[in-house]
Parts: C-alpha cells; sequence; structure tokens
C-alpha cells in the first residue's frame, strides 16, 4: 500500500469515526450547557417548593401545554443523563396526581431512555465489539438470550443507574422493541411511588419538610418490587433447567 493510500484510508477512517460520534459529541456538548448555565439548578426541591404556586396556576390554565412541555423537557434530562429527573416525577404528582403523572413520566422516560440508547448504539456498539473480543460477544450472547428478563429486574430495582441501564443494553445488542417494553414495565412500580410521593407535597410544604426518597428502600415498597425482579427471572431459570437434560 503507498502513502497516498494510507493517507487516503487514514482520512476515511476518520471520517467513519466522526460520521459515528458526532450523535455522542452533541450530547456531550448539551450536558456540558446545561452545567455551564446552571440549568440543572431547576431540577431541584427548592425551586419547586419556591415556585409550586405560580407552577400549579399555570398548569391549571394550560393543562395540554403543560402535559406536553413535561414530557418534552422529561425526555431531554433522561437522554441528557443529568441528575435530577426525580424532582420532575415529584412536580408531576403535584401538580396533575398520582395517576395522570404515572402515566406521563412512563412515556417521557421511556422516550428519553430510547432516544440515548440509539445513541450510544450508533456510536459506541461497534467499538465495544472489537474491544472486548470473544468474551463480549459471549456476554452479549447470554445477556440478549434473556433480554427482557434482565432489563425488567435493572429497572424494577432501584439500585443501578437509570442512565447506565440505558447504556449497557445498547452495547450488549439488545433489540429496541425489547429495550422499549423491558424500560416502560420496568419503570412503573418505581415511578407510582415517587409521583405518590410528589402527590403528597402539599402536606411536605405547609410542615416546611423534605419528601422522603429513602421510602422507596422500605421493606414495604422494596419487598414487593424485588419480589416482581424475582418473578422476572422465572423465564431465565425456566430456560437454563430446560437446557440441562438436553445437555445431558
Amino acid at each position: 500500500m503507498t502513502a497516498t493510500e494510507n493517507i487516503e484510508t487514514g482520512e476515511t477512517s476518520t471520517k467513519a469515526l466522526w460520521k459515528r460520534l458526532w450523535p455522542l459529541v452533541l450530547v456531550g456538548l448539551a450536558v456540558a450547557g446545561v452545567f455551564v448555565f446552571d440549568l440543572h439548578t431547576y431540577l431541584s426541591f427548592e425551586m419547586l417548593k419556591n415556585n409550586r404556586q405560580t407552577a400549579m396556576d399555570w398548569y391549571q390554565q394550560n393543562r395540554l401545554l403543560a402535559a406536553l412541555s413535561f414530557v418534552g423537557v422529561y425526555a431531554l434530562v433522561v437522554a441528557l443523563s443529568v441528575p435530577g429527573a426525580v424532582w420532575l416525577s415529584l412536580a408531576a404528582g403535584f401538580l396533575m396526581g398520582t395517576l395522570w403523572a404515572t402515566v406521563l413520566v412512563v412515556f417521557a422516560a421511556t422516550l428519553g431512555a430510547l432516544g440515548i440508547f440509539l445513541i450510544a448504539r450508533y456510536a459506541l456498539a461497534d467499538f465495544f465489539h472489537e474491544k472486548a473480543g470473544a468474551a463480549g460477544r459471549k456476554m452479549e450472547d447470554g445477556f440478549r438470550e434473556n433480554a427482557l428478563s434482565y432489563l425488567l429486574v435493572l429497572r424494577l430495582v432501584p439500585l443501578f443507574p437509570f442512565w447506565l441501564v440505558n447504556l449497557v443494553p445498547a452495547l450488549l445488542g439488545v433489540p429496541v422493541r425489547t429495550f422499549v417494553v423491558g424500560t416502560f414495565f420496568g419503570i412503573i412500580p418505581g415511578t407510582t411511588v415517587f409521583c405518590s410521593i410528589g402527590n403528597g407535597l402539599g402536606a411536605v410544604f405547609d410542615q416546611g419538610g423534605m419528601p422522603d426518597l429513602n421510602i422507596v428502600f422500605k421493606p414495604e415498597i422494596f419487598g414487593p418490587l424485588l419480589a416482581l425482579a424475582v418473578l422476572s427471572l422465572i423465564p431465565v431459570v425456566y430456560k437454563k433447567m430446560k437446557k440441562k437434560p438436553d445437555d445431558e
């Protein structure tokens, strides 16, 4: 290969790399902008507390616009993995009540998660496969075989960062449909809990207190979530038990 061919090959590789990475670069710039302009400070309990009446009045006068705006903002926050989505969930519960807040939050969170999932897959999946080698392919095969069950466990048990559970399936080749279904149904229980907390924020404001976000780890709530996660693993156990006789 001549020097000219080497240069052309290098230029082609650079262009291909940039074409793959530019969505991720945009996400990084957007996240940087959020923190540079202190936009993340709007996602806080104090902001909600100090503007609760204004928010309530605006919601009462513009319900449809408020709902659409909320979905857009929440999806963007999730896609950018900016801390503070929990306060948006509480705000939704406070303004809309538990039921409608849960519906909107689940839809918005799934939409945002799908956004970063697709970006991560487009930008990083090939790189991950190249670097992970045979071990990575084995892990990918194992995860994909029971992807829905594993996703439900990761979503149901509130021990895994939401942003991480958005990225790992993208790198492991989980189908889009499976990711959406697992995310949508997996986050319903936890979302309901936080929106319910938000629904009771009025009393918290009146008492001058803070909502107990650790309530999700109390036995009466964490126990059922863990039970649901265990139930989600039943198909995995069944498949493994079914394989054993065949192997023998």
